[in-house]
């Protein structure tokens, strides 16, 4: 174990870079927070290679450190201030690990339950619909460009865990991508404040996409043109809209009752 006292160690530098796209995509690498999601990520398969523990808190990670050690990882003591410059969180939780970026979903190989994610930009709403994905039975999740970076800190504290298992693509054409799906026999459902009903929606197939649109202008033109239903939730109270991770939810647990 190295025990690391500067902030200006390049060591410390490089893990704090970790938090930003650029180098996350240079690294192949991202930043999880926490013994939780960092054994999650292990469990799950992914490469580990450092990792960053409080010192004044190492009796309590004691069997982590013990793990990543034995895996080949190096391990780093900080003080809590570094530690609190690496992390992106106000109040880290002790220890924090660079972990191997996920392999992207293959598009020849996709599932045949996705959501595809047209423009959702709050990290926290592309994280819960990963997680709900996850807890729905959903098998992959499609993001275009436009949205927020799936790997980021904040999409990664809100998806707890679920981004190691679902996995992920994020595509440059998400038109181009469904088209595709769409002629392999996909259903493409689109989320349209004036579509039909969600619940007296046509009778589909075992394989669909549910695609979900930016929170302030919904899904894109191109994409509610590739639709094979639009859809929306039922307004039975004043609102006049629900979040897009609530609408998300809601829908993935309805679709996949009736499958």
């Amino acid at each position: 174990m190295e025990n690391i006292v500067s902030a200006q160690n390049a060591k410390v530098k490089r893990l704090k870079s970790l938090r930003e796209k650029k180098a996350r995509e240079a690294e192949g690498q991202m930043l999880v927070e926490g013994e939780k999601l960092i054994l999650e990520a292990l469990q799950a398969g992914l490469g580990v290679s450092e990792l960053v523990v409080d010192q004044e808190r190492l009796q309590s990670f004691e069997g982590l450190i013990r793990r990543l050690d034995q895996a080949g990882a190096r391990i780093y003591s900080v003080p809590g201030r570094i530690l609190e410059a690496i992390c992106d969180t106000r109040t880290p939780q002790g220890a924090c690990a660079a972990v191997n970026l996920p392999a992207p979903m293959e598009e020849e190989r996709m599932p045949d339950l996705l959501v595809a994610l047209d423009g959702v930009q709050d990290p926290g709403n592309v994280g819960t619909i990963w997680r709900t994905a996850d807890a729905a039975g959903f098998g992959g999740l499609l993001s275009s460009r436009q949205g927020a970076d799936l790997f980021s800190p904040k999409v990664q504290r809100a998806a707890m865990g679920s981004s190691f298992r679902i996995p992920c693509k994020t595509v440059s054409g998400l038109e181009e991508t469904l088209f595709a799906l769409r002629q392999r026999g996909f259903e493409i459902l689109v989320s349209s404040l004036s579509g039909t009903d969600f619940y007296s929606r046509s009778q589909m197939g075992s394989r669909l996409v549910l695609v979900i649109g930016n929170e302030a202008r919904g899904v894109s033109e191109g994409v509610m043109e590739l639709a094979t239903q639009k859809l929306k939730l039922p307004m039975r109270g004043g609102a006049e809209s629900l979040n897009a991770a609530v609408a998300a939810g809601i829908m993935m647990y309805e679709l996949t009752k009736s499958i």
